[in-house]
């Protein structure tokens, strides 16, 4: 995703713990059932609302067959699996069907407190949910109330992990490093990146066979309208984050009598002007500013890290790094592509500044190995590598399929030279992960232009200063979903604000869950609080290694 300019448009300013008296029930008085689908079937498409409409009966009727996960899944004991059978393309019902798994945790509380499933996604294109239902067993504090209410669900989207996974290029190939220096040096370093995208690109074509061509947002919308048949719900309960908060749009749109909660949290831009190629380049923009961010925290924390004591000395700091590491790369596998993917989690998450920091102050003190071990591929972990290809190549093909690219390799050097003038953080390592679509071997579809009423408002949460969703797409998405409303969390920054500490937010959530309600008016919090500075290297690589991979990857 990309990076956006904060532009703060809320109202109110409330105190971090506060909640006002302007709640308000909301009664589910839009557009529902039989009107709406036939209007979703003259905007979208009647062979594929049909299929749908098909396919959701056929999952009521068969429900799902919940068992054990199996061991190798890496969930927690009281999580349960099973499966939910779709369309390869709805617009073929009869046809290939596909599996995808799914997994939920029950809810804690009693039958009467019991309000169906919790449906999530983390983003990707390409996260798998699965992890989801874990907060449960793990008496995550922040969802204990929601817990009560919700059993809650994961899933792997089409074309992820256990779902007919898809794959562009070998993993253990594709991790290898060092990988060539995003910023180019010449016009052969652009020709070398370009002709790499087209193999890439021509690879997923080649290995992913013809569900390549169905891997997009409306189809896992309706894989999850089946899934919420599947669960004996009539109407869905969905959580979603960047581009989670995409798909549950595109969801509104395609099935808006079928919402009874939604919350988007770090909302994408689902302007079709902007989905996907100008979404990326406004990540570009939000990115640097986040990394300022950071440089100032780390300034001032240099009595642990004595890394630099201001922004600037930060700053040349890491291109002295990034310089040292394209001479001779450190460990022989970190570059500066490798240090990049590393780096770029500070600017992503919180979470994530004191273990960059610490990683990095420990290699000035002359340790090189918790940078190398962060930074740089394990070979040895098979299973794990090719996830994170499998990752990736859903990301590329969705994001591909999804809308039109430019094709014109002068729009893209035009558009990313100027953005690295002035934000150089990430700009063209965003370029060249997202130049498969400007070659793309498939066709390409119009974005949807989501505009619609649903039948329950939609929760919107949204940090001003977040980098890989920046904050016009929250507003932007309250604008395009009537009637829904908008928390702003002013001057943060953290991707993914709903599994933080803030009692505005928090607070807001739970009522929202569990009594549908809702602010009178937008809401604005003041901020979650600032990281505290860890020390020790070992555990900052250990912590960074394990970190979720990004909501919307770069």
């Amino acid at each position: 995703m990309t990076r956006r300019k904060a532009a703060i448009a809320a109202a109110g300013t409330l105190a971090a713990g506060a909640l006002t008296a302007g709640l308000i029930s909301v009664p589910s008085a839009f557009a529902d059932g039989n009107g709406t689908h036939a209007q979703t079937a003259q905007r979208h498409g009647s062979a594929e609302a049909r299929g749908v409409q098909l396919a959701a009966a056929r999952a009521a009727r068969a429900g799902i067959d919940w068992k054990d996960c199996p061991a190798d899944w890496g969930l927690q004991k009281g999580v349960e699996c099973g499966w939910v059978t779709v369309p390869l393309d709805y617009a073929k019902p009869h046809g290939k069907q596909i599996k995808i798994a799914v997994d939920r945790a029950r809810s804690t509380g009693s039958k009467e407190e019991r309000q169906g499933s919790l449906v999530y996604n983390p983003g990707g294109p390409g996260g798998s949910g699965l992890a989801f239902p874990n907060r449960i067993p793990a008496k995550n504090a922040l969802w204990a109330k929601a817990a009560t209410a919700y059993d809650f669900v994961g899933f792997d989207p089409r074309g992820v992990g256990h779902s007919a996974p898809i794959s562009c290029a070998d993993p253990q190939e594709w991790v290898k490093a060092p990988k060539l220096d995003p910023v180019p040096d010449s016009e052969a370093d652009k020709r070398t990146q370009r002709k790499l995208a087209k193999e890439y690109a021509d690879g997923c074509k080649e290995r992913s066979g013809a569900l390549l061509a169905q891997m997009t947002t409306p189809n896992t919308a309706r894989d999850l309208d089946v899934i919420r048949a599947a669960l004996g719900d009539k109407k869905l309960n969905y959580l979603g984050v960047s581009y989670g908060t995409y798909l549950g749009a595109v969801y509104a749109e395609l099935f808006p009598g079928h919402i009874r909660r939604m919350i988007t949290d770090s909302a994408v831009n689902p302007s079709p002007r902007k989905v996907w190629y100008e979404v990326n380049l406004d990540q570009d923009v939000a990115f640097q500013t986040r990394w300022e961010d950071w440089k100032q925290w780390v300034a001032k924390h240099d009595d642990v890290y004595g890394i630099g004591s201001t922004p600037e000395k930060i700053e040349a700091k890491w291109r002295e790094l990034r310089a040292t590491a394209k001479k001779t790369p450190i460990g022989g596998v970190v570059g500066p592509s490798e240090l990049l993917g590393f780096f770029q989690s500070a600017p992503y998450y919180d979470s994530a500044w004191a273990s960059v920091a610490a990683v990095w102050s420990a290699y000035l003190k002359g340790d090189e190995k918790p940078l190398i071990e962060a930074a740089g591929p394990d070979m040895s972990d098979v299973a794990g590598n090719k996830a994170s290809e499998n990752s990736n190549a859903v990301y590329t093909a969705v994001e591909c399929n999804d809308a039109q690219w430019p094709r014109d390799w002068k729009t893209w050097d035009r558009d990313n030279t100027r953005l690295h003038e002035k934000y150089p953080f990430l700009t063209w390592s965003n370029a060249w992960m997202n130049y498969p679509c400007a070659v793309w071997p498939l066709k390409q579809h119009k974005a949807l232009d989501i505009r619609t009423s649903t039948s329950h408002p939609v929760l919107i949460i949204q940090a001003t200063r977040d980098a890989a969703t920046p904050y016009p797409g929250g507003v932007e998405l309250h604008k395009r979903l009537k009637g829904s409303r908008l928390i702003t969390e002013k001057d943060a920054g953290s991707h993914g604000i709903t599994n933080l500490k803030n009692p505005c937010i928090n607070e807001r959530v739970d009522a929202y869950l569990l009594k549908g309600t809702v602010d009178a008016k937008d809401v604005t919090c003041t901020p979650h609080a600032e990281p505290k500075p860890a020390a020790s290297a070992a555990k900052a690589a250990a912590q960074a290694k394990a970190a979720d991979v990004p909501a919307l990857t770069p």
